[in-house]
């Protein structure tokens, strides 16, 4: 069978465990990352779960980060902020463009990196989205949310299943009892579930 069959064979079994770790790297003060998919989605960086909505952009702050993004043209914080915020409100391309920047200022920011690689993923644009967590990961090539994504990237976004195989793989060997080293072995385990049972590869 094709891979790229096995792939949408999958996909109903593991998106809704990984659908919430398609996730990026900044909370903003006061949050915490959600611990599975299936819980409620990460207050930043995070594929809403289905039915939910984007968190409602704050017009005001928005505002008043740009105008200190404006007077601080080599800070980075301001903007990682702005970045946060749209991409809460799922106006990824405005969260490209301040993360862009953030990244342009301090390029070994891996978790921006990720963020960004995360934003480019949501537009549609997968081999930006690997190219972003290739970047990410040559700062840190132990950095398991970027590895993560990367398998999901490569899943979802590529159809490319032995890809993905490979990063989660890293996930679980790296941090096999972190979140993300759990939500690795879900998805290893829906992959290989979904392909012995696919029809001429009885045990495969």
């Amino acid at each position: 069978m094709r891979s790229d069959s096995i792939a949408f064979g999958i996909a109903g079994i593991a998106f809704g465990l990984l659908a919430g770790w398609i996730i990026g790297t900044q909370q903003p003060t006061g949050t915490t990352p959600a611990p599975a998919a299936a819980e409620a989605a990460p207050s930043n960086g995070g594929a809403p779960a289905p039915g939910s909505t984007a968190a409602p952009l704050d017009q005001t702050k928005v505002d008043q980060l740009q105008a200190a993004a404006s007077r601080a043209p080599k800070d980075a914080a301001p903007r990682i902020q702005l970045g946060n915020l749209f991409f809460d409100a799922e106006r990824y391309e405005d969260a490209i463009k301040w993360y862009g920047e953030a990244v342009a200022i301090d390029p070994r920011d891996v978790n921006v990196s990720t963020d960004l690689g995360v934003c480019f993923y949501y537009t549609n644009q997968p081999d930006r989205a690997l190219e972003q967590f290739d970047r990410s990961l040559k700062i840190d090539p132990k950095h398991t949310k970027t590895l993560l994504n990367q398998g999901i990237v490569r899943a979802f976004g590529k159809q490319d299943l032995e890809g993905a195989q490979a990063a989660w793989e890293q996930v679980l060997a790296i941090a096999p009892e972190g979140p993300e080293g759990q939500a690795a072995k879900r998805a290893l385990d829906s992959l290989r579930s979904a392909h012995a049972a696919t029809p001429g590869k009885p045990g495969d």
